[in-house]
């Protein structure tokens, strides 16, 4: 099955992990992904790979040294990223990043790409999952979503001193970019500290 039947298939079965019927555009990939300073990072992390769009432009554009966690929790769609880019790690739970990074013996991530459906997802658990974005980060790293809505700005804007919101229009759905650096730390951050 090509990647889009693939995606609008396990779509149909759980909307509410999916979060959309067809993979991201080339337009909204390099909205997220050109920019990027592929030469700097040595690790980066990608949470909900779904069939693989932007893990794909990652293999294609990452250093050779490069190390990469591949966040997807449904299993099927984990066994095909494994075949097609097995030099990368995996795991299922994006709210245990910061633990699956560990156990990897990774180092803090220079830039973490998410496909998750936040608006899918209740606030505790987007709270888990920013939170350990952000705990998973080197200072100064990026963290790049996509969204169909400006609903995560404020979750986003509590965790990051800066946040850049672009709007990409050729996607389906449209979609906005939200570009997040580490720069220092928000009043919401301070306090998970203590």
């Amino acid at each position: 099955m090509t990647s889009r039947v693939i995606f609008l298939y396990k779509f149909l079965l759980e909307p509410g992990k999916i979060g959309s019927i067809t993979p991201s555009s080339s337009f909204l990939t390099n909205a997220m992904l050109a920019n990027l300073p592929w030469d700097h990072m040595e690790t980066i992390v990608e949470l909900g790979a779904g069939t693989g769009v932007f893990t794909n432009f990652i293999a294609e554009h990452k250093k050779e040294s490069c190390q990469v966690l591949v966040i997807e929790r449904d299993f099927a769609m984990r066994k095909l990223l494994k075949i097609s880019h097995p030099t990368f790690h995996y795991g299922a739970k994006a709210e245990k990043l910061d633990r699956l990074l560990h156990m990897r013996n990774l180092p803090p991530a220079d830039c973490i790409i998410s496909g998750l459906p936040f608006a899918a997802f209740s606030e505790p658990l987007r709270h888990k999952i920013i939170a350990a974005v952000y705990q998973s980060l080197k200072p100064g790293g990026i963290f790049v979503a996509f969204q169909y809505s400006l609903q995560m700005r404020k979750t986003l804007n509590d965790y990051f001193t800066k946040v850049i919101i672009d709007f990409v229009p050729l996607n389906m759905p449209p979609a906005f970019v939200y570009s997040c650096k580490k720069t220092g730390c928000s009043n919401l951050c301070r306090m998970l500290k203590k």
